[in-house]
């Protein structure tokens, strides 16, 4: 992949630091982005080039980054983005976006003679900024076994899950565990805290013990209990992935017997928050909801 030339359209928290890295690589980056103010800040900040269907015929690789399958669509499909494309470039599709929707548009790219892969991540925006997300991809092997060097220059952890479609189910049902088990540490910690233990001497105990998680070595004391609810991804992208999760779980007819409770309480603690909520903030959202 070394001298190919890559485009990304979707340049938000998680797409910018993304391309920074693959500057950083040496690539040779194209970008895009539905605010043409972002495009320019990225260009100058980068010292890159806008991504226009009169040099996409130049792209080997086309990075989308956007918040879901819908405009993912609508990008590649409608607005032409596909169609200028050559004819064997690739797609990495590295939204959050729904796994039998993916699997779809992998059947739908390839009769348009395109390559494709889904590639979500998982780590946030200081891992983004790192270039050591984990990357889970769907799709053909060969392909991501060549796409290698472009998906290492942005992260630290590439698992190849299956076919088309798996690496969106695969980041679903990850983000589903990861938000269950962050309302049980919480509620935990609400529960020690009425019993008299602090939630640092509580945190501790989860750390030292098989309670030990994500949230409670990296969530807890950093964002919850310091007050600043800012690890960088939102409560309403994490209703999002578990919305994904139910419905891959309901078409392969599981019925989340435990889980689906977990899921409707975060989509109920959703509504009553704005847009910019960080996932985080389900510490004291539960609290109150106990008041």
């Amino acid at each position: 992949m070394a001298g190919k030339t890559i485009g990304f359209i979707g340049l938000g928290m998680m797409g910018a630091p993304m391309c920074a890295c693959l500057v950083k690589a040496g690539f040779r980056i194209l970008v895009a982005d539905a605010d043409p103010a972002r495009v320019s800040a990225i260009c100058d900040d980068l010292s890159v080039s806008p991504l226009t269907k009169d040099v996409a015929g130049e792209v080997d690789v086309l990075i989308t980054m956007l918040p879901n399958s819908k405009i993912v669509e609508t990008v590649l499909l409608e607005n032409g983005w596909a169609a200028a494309l050559r004819k064997g470039s690739l797609v990495v599709d590295m939204s959050s976006s729904e796994p039998v929707r993916s699997r779809d548009l992998a059947a739908t790219l390839e009769a348009q003679g395109l390559e494709y892969l889904d590639a979500p991540v998982s780590g946030g925006v200081k891992r983004a900024r790192e270039g050591t997300l984990a990357i889970l991809v769907g799709g053909k092997e060969t392909v991501k076994a060549e796409t290698m060097p472009v998906l290492e220059a942005m992260g630290g952890s590439i698992l190849f899950i299956g076919p088309a479609g798996s690496g969106h189910a695969a980041k679903a049902l990850n983000n589903f565990v990861s938000a269950c088990g962050l309302m049980v540490t919480v509620e935990a910690l609400h529960v020690a805290q009425r019993f008299g233990i602090s939630p640092e001497a509580m945190t501790d105990v989860l750390n030292a013990s098989s309670g030990k998680s994500n949230t409670s070595e990296n969530k807890v004391k950093q964002f919850m209990l310091s007050g600043t609810f800012g690890s960088g991804f939102s409560l309403h992208l994490m209703d999002k992935d578990l919305g994904i999760a139910r419905a891959l779980a309901q078409s392969v007819d599981y019925p989340l017997t435990f889980g689906r409770n977990g899921i409707d309480l975060w989509h109920e603690q959703a509504s009553e928050v704005g847009p910019t909520a960080d996932h985080t903030e389900m510490y004291r959202l539960l609290e109150q909801e106990q008041d």
